[in-house]
């Protein structure tokens, strides 16, 4: 059938008494039919979109902008009004009259929450625990019109600094100083600035947040370690191992040459007197690596405060590897979720090119609960790059010697370990056991004068 034949689907044929036959289309054509059925449905989805759109936004900006109080009053306005238009009762339709003015009198109060241009700035964004910060607050009116007084809210780290704006006109500014008190270590957020505009009796509230935000990077409190505290890092540049090699700079013995050995190690005196082929035998040398490694689990230690501690002691063994341009390597456990842990490993390493990006990356250490213990994490920093000369262990007052000794086990045996175990309880002392050495120390201060006494002892 053709296209034509398809839309003509019921036709009359007459003849008339001229002899001629005419042919009339009785219906409509099913592919207009359908044109407009679809159109219909076009049309209703999208009124169904943009209704239900409308309703989401009205009812976003209702839970923002409407308080509880509010709430209450726009209730008792609907209630009053219909109570008392079904029952005819004056005083019900007078309090739903009142509540409505009510809420209408306060939307004037919401005006003008975006005219303000708002420039936040800070003095520092790297300080040292327990040091605060100061900066400063621009807010302009950026409007034509007068701006009425309103509130600027000020986010920092879980609390919240307010600053009151005054009336201002067009072009003008207002500046107020920001004082942040001594700040515990972490990354703080400021920001972002946010203007709140609200009626006198807490109906309504308006805010308006700005993009400027800060991220301040609050560093551990560190104290100077002598460079020189080798006494437990006698492994300088070169310094022999227990590693025999037939090339290198320390000298150990002689030995019968064998095959394969360089004619350039004979030494041909031990040749003559023994009528033997004798070569020199070497110490391997290698460049010092040094690591420091911090438990981050939260059962090892006994309070937050020790564990500021332990962060701190690690983060100035650190800083004079780094000052001393050492091969340093600091690692912390991983957070591993509860439903992998003990199939998982992981470890975090910490920056430790310069001294900015290391004490960046202890701004950010937390106790973790769900990790690996400090046994695991000394095994994985071990098995993960080259041999250490020197590994610091830096746990809290509830790890026992015990598993002290076995977190120093995972090194090589010619890796020294030294223990640093933070227990404000404790006095201050060395105690050399059979595979490492642990210091106890209760202050950060400690940690320099026992490394001191291991320098020179």
């Amino acid at each position: 059938m053709s296209l034509t034949e398809s839309r003509l689907t019921r036709t009359s044929v007459s003849t008339g008494s001229s002899g001629r036959t005419t042919v009339t289309a009785t219906s409509v054509a099913s592919d207009g039919r359908s044109r407009a059925l679809v159109g219909v449905v076009v049309w209703f989805v999208g009124a169904w979109t943009a209704l239900t759109r409308g309703i989401a936004t009205a009812a976003g900006w209702a839970a923002r902008t409407i308080r509880p109080a509010g709430v209450l009053v726009v209730l008792a306005a609907t209630a009053g009004l219909a109570v008392g238009i079904v029952f005819g009762w004056v005083e019900w339709m007078v309090a739903g009259v009142a509540a409505l003015v009510l809420v209408a009198a306060s939307v004037p109060f919401l005006f003008g929450a975006r005219s303000y241009d708002v420039d936040l700035s800070l003095t520092h964004e790297r300080v040292v625990a327990g040091d605060g910060v100061t900066g400063e607050i621009v807010v302009r009116n950026d409007g034509h019109r007068i701006a009425l007084p309103g509130r600027l809210d000020i986010p920092v780290g879980a609390g919240l600094v307010e600053f009151g704006v005054p009336l201002l006109r067009p072009g003008h500014t207002v500046s107020q100083p920001l004082d942040i008190p001594g700040l515990r270590r972490g990354i703080v957020t400021v920001g972002p600035a946010t203007t709140v505009r609200s009626d006198p009796i807490g109906l309504l509230r308006r805010e308006h947040a700005f993009e400027d935000v800060h991220d301040v990077y609050v560093h551990p409190r560190t104290t100077s370690l002598p460079s020189t505290s080798a006494g437990l890092i006698r492994d300088l540049e070169g310094s022999p191992t227990r590693r025999l090699v037939d090339s290198d700079m320390s000298f150990h013995a002689i030995r019968e040459y064998a095959p394969g050995d360089s004619r350039r190690q004979i030494h041909w005196k031990s040749t003559a007197k023994t009528g033997r082929l004798m070569v020199r035998q070497y110490e391997e040398s290698r460049r010092s690596r040094m690591a420091v490694v911090l438990g981050v689990a939260e059962h090892e230690y006994a309070d937050p405060d020790e564990f500021e501690l332990a962060v701190s002691c690690a983060a100035s063994l650190g800083l004079r590897a780094v000052r001393d341009a050492r091969d340093v390597e600091i690692v912390t456990g991983s957070e591993i979720p509860r439903v992998v842990r003990g199939r998982l490993r992981a470890i975090r390493h910490i920056p430790a090119g310069s001294p900015r990006p290391m004490l960046d990356g202890f701004s950010g250490v937390t106790m973790l609960e769900s990790t690996m213990p400090i046994a695991d994490v000394c095994r994985l920093t071990a098995e993960s790059g080259d041999r250490l000369s020197i590994a610091f262990v830096v746990v809290g007052s509830h790890v026992t010697l015990t598993r002290l000794q076995q977190a120093a086990l995972a090194f090589s045996a010619d890796t020294s370990v030294v223990a640093v175990i933070c227990d404000e309880r404790a006095h201050p002392r060395m105690q050399p056991l059979s595979a490492l050495t642990v210091l106890t120390v209760g202050t950060l201060d400690d940690l320099s004068g026992l490394l001191l006494r291991g320098a020179t002892a």
